[in-house]
Parts: C-alpha cells; sequence; structure tokens
C-alpha cells in the first residue's frame, strides 16, 4: 500500500438541521483509507456509518473537518466538480441495484462512460465488457435485468461500478436484498476486485460479511469506537465464471 492516503479525514463532523434543531450525525471523525485496502464500516442504526459514507461519495458535503480523496480538498469543490469526482474517481454499488430495467446488461454498464467526456461509442462498449468480465458476467451482456438473478445483478451493478477505474469502490449494504449464498459469491466478487488492486470501503451491519474485508471501522455515536483488522479473515472461494 502506498504511504499516501486515498482518502483522509481529519476531525469531521456532519450536523443536520430539523426546524430549530440541531442534530449531530458526525462528531469528529478521523480515519485514512490506503490504496488497495478493503474497508467495513458497521455500526447500529444513528451511529453515522450512513452519513460517514454519504460524506466520502461526495454525495453530501461536511458540517467542518477535512477531507482529501486522491489528494483533492473535497470542501473546496463545486456542485459541478463533486458531480465530476463523483463519475471519475468513486463507483457506487447499492443494496437495491438501481439497474435499469429496459436497458440491457452492456448498456446498464456502459451508463457511466456517457457521462464521461469523448469517449468513443466503441471504446465505452469495449470497457464495459471488460467490466462484465471482471465480474464474470461477459456472456450476458445483452440481457435485461428482469432476465438475472438477484446476485447477477448486483454483480452487473458491481461492473458498472468499476467500468470508470475508479480510486475507490463504495458498497452500501450490498448483500442486504440477497440470501447467504449469494452475498458470499458477491463478496467473492469484491475480494477478487480488491486483490487486482481496486480500493474498497464496505458498509454493512452484518458481522460474517464484514469478516471478508482486511480492517473493520467500528461507529457509535456519530464516532469511530474502534478500527481493528480482521481475524480469521473470510475467503469466498469462486469457480470458473463464479
Amino acid at each position: 500500500m502506498a504511504e499516501t492516503p486515498i482518502i483522509s479525514i481529519r476531525n469531521l463532523t456532519k450536523v443536520y438541521r430539523l426546524g430549530e434543531v440541531e442534530v449531530p450525525a458526525l462528531r469528529g471523525v478521523d480515519l485514512d483509507i490506503y490504496r488497495g485496502e478493503f474497508i467495513a464500516i458497521m455500526g447500529p442504526s444513528g451511529s453515522g456509518k450512513s452519513t460517514l459514507m454519504n460524506l466520502i461519495g461526495c454525495m453530501d458535503v461536511p458540517t467542518s473537518g477535512e477531507y482529501y480523496l486522491d489528494g483533492v480538498d473535497v470542501r473546496r469543490l463545486s456542485k459541478n466538480d463533486l458531480a465530476r469526482i463523483r463519475n471519475k474517481k468513486i463507483g457506487f454499488v447499492f443494496q437495491a441495484f438501481n439497474l435499469l430495467a429496459r436497458a440491457t446488461v452492456l448498456e446498464n454498464v456502459e451508463l457511466p462512460l456517457i457521462y464521461a467526456d469523448g469517449i468513443p461509442g466503441r471504446e465505452r462498449r469495449a470497457r464495459a465488457l471488460r467490466a462484465l468480465e471482471l465480474v464474470g458476467l461477459a456472456d450476458r451482456a445483452h440481457f435485461y435485468p428482469t432476465q438475472l438473478s438477484g446476485g447477477q445483478q448486483q454483480r452487473v451493478a458491481i461492473a458498472r461500478a468499476i467500468v470508470n477505474d475508479p480510486v475507490v469502490i463504495l458498497a452500501d449494504e450490498p448483500t442486504g436484498n440477497l440470501d447467504t449464498r449469494t452475498s458470499v459469491e458477491i463478496m467473492g466478487v469484491f475480494q477478487d476486485l480488491n486483490e487486482r488492486g481496486i480500493t474498497i470501503v464496505l458498509v454493512t451491519h452484518e458481522l460474517d460479511i464484514a469478516q471478508f474485508a482486511m480492517r473493520v471501522v467500528e461507529m457509535r455515536d456519530g464516532q469511530i469506537h474502534r478500527i481493528r483488522p480482521v481475524e480469521n479473515r473470510r475467503r469466498a472461494e469462486l469457480g470458473v465464471g463464479y
């Protein structure tokens, strides 16, 4: 891993206003994540883990504190700059897959490239197919999401997340809609991508899912309670074509 963190957070706070009431969601968070790491963020409801994920993903801005993503001071970015950095540097994977039902698998994976400037259609297709190959679904490129299982749909979402070669993948409860066996398969996909050098930050409330990561960040009451290495890390063995 590089010595300079890919994500560097110092004394990050987030306060929401509900009328005249202030509700602190983050209360001074410090966190470094290095290139090539696989981090799991855990905590009970209301602990701040989702707020932290939204701030890391540039979907919200902090009330105070510092956040550097790949050397960029996120606090100083305009809304347009935030949108560009989300598209270029961050890949998102959500619990609900968020695929377009009327678009093919290939077209769904191409979407982030359409919003990037100056990428010809042929190159978009080639990059989307390569991303599908990495998740074992190149042979489903011309299927529609409704023709796929839940696990396959989540793999399409992962392919879409990596198609732009982001510096980090943010996965928010990516196994929440999946059964146990399929969840393990999806974590195997993440482990395989991580071994290829992709940095992954995962939010989960499931301890067994967190055991696939390298480090666990435990949150409580808007603060980081503990950061610990994963002992007895779980491995997901994937067959050819998954």
